[in-house]
């Protein structure tokens, strides 16, 4: 609902409609990185709904345009199943763009809104240094980098930055001027240790369940390395703002995914981590069999975690829009 709130906001108060109708008589917006779930309808409903508000609120309620609505998502992603379940009563055009979002998916200045919702902080890939067994940032015995050395934290912050780069300047081409970019992904708060971020303390317990099963070898786990990273606002401010292309209209962290005052409900924390990093593990391990008996560990291992201390409590949302220059 809050992201929901900031979204209605941003379109009313940063839409320059009368600039933007003058490039088409279809509005095109983009949801990238959609999945399959019923979260990527309600995003693009939101979107479209604060677009139709905006016409009527300047007096153009005759004029709204019809909508194309681009679902973007890895060509493995399971498009026949987002389609099947599109809600009847939708009111735009609808059509699927396989590919990663890192390169270009789109017609030179294109789109009115790109929307784009927990999908950012999934890397390109995995920085090569800490698969590297000769490198200083090689990442042994761990499959995370929130509780691993300063060489591979900084090999993953470097593969972050360009991987947010390759993004902007591709927005940048298919993005109109004036258009927005609408960003939701998880972050941590300025100056907080990443060792202290709660997703970070969940992956690490993920990690010593895969090295507490026998039928999984060391090596293997050593060879693992979720392309998972969390930024704060202000590096992602600095990765913008060194890209140049798009100007800052909000940025803004939500409150914690968790309430300080509550205990974790790790049951859900297990589901949600499962169905985020399950289609991995079964990828690089070939056991998908193995998954339950994973995932029960977890659940036990991460249950200490429910009543941690507030200092870790600190998995945040970050809000970011941007406007094409």
């Amino acid at each position: 609902m809050i992201v929901e709130t900031m979204i209605n906001e941003v379109i009313a108060e940063k839409l320059d409609i009368d600039k933007l109708s003058s490039t088409s008589n279809t509005f095109h917006i983009a949801d990238l990185g959609c999945s399959v779930g019923p979260n990527t309808y309600i995003a693009v409903q939101n979107v479209i709904e604060a677009v139709e508000s905006k016409y009527k609120s300047i007096g153009l309620a005759s004029e709204t345009p019809e909508f194309q609505v681009f679902f973007n998502d890895h060509a493995t992603n399971d498009f026949n199943t987002l389609f099947t379940s599109l809600p009847p009563e939708k009111s735009y055009f609808v059509a699927c763009v396989p590919g990663s979002f890192y390169g270009r998916l789109f017609p030179q200045s294109s789109l009115h809104i790109v929307h784009v919702s927990y999908a950012l902080h999934w890397l390109s890939k995995v920085p090569e240094e800490v698969l590297d067994i000769n490198s200083p940032a090689w990442n042994r015995g761990k499959i995370y980098y929130t509780s691993a050395s300063d060489e591979v934290f900084n090999a993953y912050a470097a593969q972050f930055a360009n991987d947010v780069n390759n993004f902007l300047n591709a927005r940048a081409e298919e993005v109109v001027s004036g258009g927005l970019v609408l960003l939701v992904m998880t972050a941590i708060p300025d100056g907080v240790h990443r060792s202290q971020s709660a997703s970070g303390m969940i992956y690490d317990a993920l990690g010593l369940c895969l090295m507490d099963m026998g039928l999984i070898s060391e090596s293997q786990v050593d060879a693992l390395n979720l392309p998972v990273y969390t930024t704060s606002p202000k590096e992602m401010a600095g990765l913008i703002q060194g890209n140049g292309h798009f100007s800052i209209e909000k940025m803004k962290l939500t409150d914690p995914l968790m309430r300080i005052d509550e205990p974790v409900d790790m049951q859900r924390c297990t589901t949600h981590i499962r169905a985020a990093v399950e289609g991995v593990l079964v990828k690089h391990f070939g056991c998908s069999e193995k998954m339950d008996e994973i995932f029960g560990r977890f659940n036990q291992k991460a249950a200490k975690y429910s009543v941690m201390d507030a200092s870790y409590k600190k998995g945040t949302l970050l809000f970011v829009a941007l406007k094409r220059k």
